[in-house]
């Protein structure tokens, strides 16, 4: 499926405008201006002394800046780029769409299921393109992994250890689970990715190291079932200094015919039936880039990207789903999260316009499995 080329958009880059200018904003300011596709025309935030001082350091002198996207020239505008606090993406995506506006929001879409859904259901209602930038799906040793995964066979179990010790400060060190929700999310979708199916249910533990210098829990085991029978197990922490792994973390399939390994950095290594596999490297943009690069490619009416909303759900639902089998010390189904959402979505739902799109929806798990409308 593609996205429908809009009617009187520029054919030459894409003019963007960004929300955030803090850290991962400044990161994303960086990828805008090395990309030739897109030009930033406005950058939004609260702070017009840091939305001023970023875009002149990050390659976008004299652009114009404000406090608001009501606060530009709407004319001059042609796709959003959320990289706020996840507690506002759900307000800015809103705003952009209901502007005409497609948009690329950083990971998560929204800070529970719920949300997500009403977001969807926003999207739908607007007619536009919502991409969720999960940045770690754009790496040409992870292309090669997946390369190799039809000589492999029928996949058992597939695994990620993550441990690192990053001290960031500001609003993950305030999170109840700031592993699970802000980290592990990069995992959970590169698990769908990997076996190209959505999980069935999750057994997670999740707890915090006494020498923690989180508020929350910094550290979680979880295991998701899928279909098919295969399994996904996650090990991972965020205070763990030392032999720490790659950003990506440390995966491993097993699969019918043989295994693979995967560091998170360098090219795969892979058996089959005894011999190894080779495990080209492509050439295309990583990670924020090669999310730039698919998003620019959907709205200039390329496919839908595998991130778009609708889809992206399953991924925050893994991780809500995770972080409610910790609670309850039992396993849990996904099922049973996206329908407790969705009776949440339709409670709590303002926009009589948005309340009847989620009210059109014969079963919520068939509107997130399906994708756009």
């Amino acid at each position: 499926m593609s996205v429908p080329a809009p009617p009187g958009r520029s054919p030459g880059p894409l003019r963007l405008v960004q929300v955030g200018a803090g850290g991962m904003g400044q990161t994303w300011l960086h990828t805008i201006a090395a990309s030739p596709d897109v030009t930033l025309v406005g950058l939004v935030d609260l702070d017009l002394d840091r939305a001023r001082a970023a875009a002149d350091a990050c390659g976008h002198p004299g652009v114009p800046v404000a406090n608001s996207l009501a606060d530009l020239a709407a004319d001059q505008l042609e796709a959003v780029v959320n990289v706020t606090v996840p507690a506002a993406h759900r307000s800015v995506n809103a705003a952009a769409l209901s502007r005409g506006l497609p948009v690329l929001c950083e990971k998560p879409l929204s800070s529970s299921v719920a949300e997500c859904l009403l977001t969807v259901a926003a999207a739908e209602l607007s007619g536009q393109l919502l991409m969720v930038s999960q940045s770690r799906r754009y790496w040409r040793s992870l292309d090669a992994l997946r390369g190799q995964l039809s000589a492999l066979g029928r996949i058992g179990s597939l695994s990620c250890e993550f441990f690192r010790a990053p001290r960031f400060g500001g609003f993950r060190d305030r999170m109840d689970y700031p592993l699970l929700v802000d980290m592990a999310i990069h995992q959970f979708d590169l698990a769908r990715l990997l076996l190209g199916a959505d999980p069935v249910s999750v057994y997670c533990e999740s707890y915090n190291p006494p020498w923690s210098w989180l508020r929350g829990d910094a550290a979680a085991a979880a295991t998701f079932a899928f279909p098919d029978g295969a399994r996904f197990t996650f090990d991972g922490s965020w205070v763990a200094p030392g032999q720490e792994t790659s950003w990506n973390g440390r995966w491993r399939v097993t699969a019918e015919h043989g295994s693979a390994v995967w560091d998170g950095d360098a090219a795969p290594e892979a058996v089959a039936a005894g011999e190894p596999l080779p495990s080209p490297l492509g050439d295309r943009p990583e990670e924020t880039a090669g999310s730039l690069a698919e998003f620019v490619a959907a709205v200039r009416g390329g496919p839908v990207p595998d991130t778009e909303v609708h889809r992206n759900v399953v991924s925050v639902a893994m991780v809500e789903a995770a972080i409610a089998s910790a609670e309850a010390g039992r396993p849990v189904l996904l099922a049973d999260v996206l329908e407790s959402a969705y009776a949440v979505a339709l409670r709590t739902v303002e926009n009589a316009a948005v309340a009847d799109v989620l009210r059109s929806w014969t079963s919520v798990t068939a509107a997130v499995a399906a994708g756009p409308r």
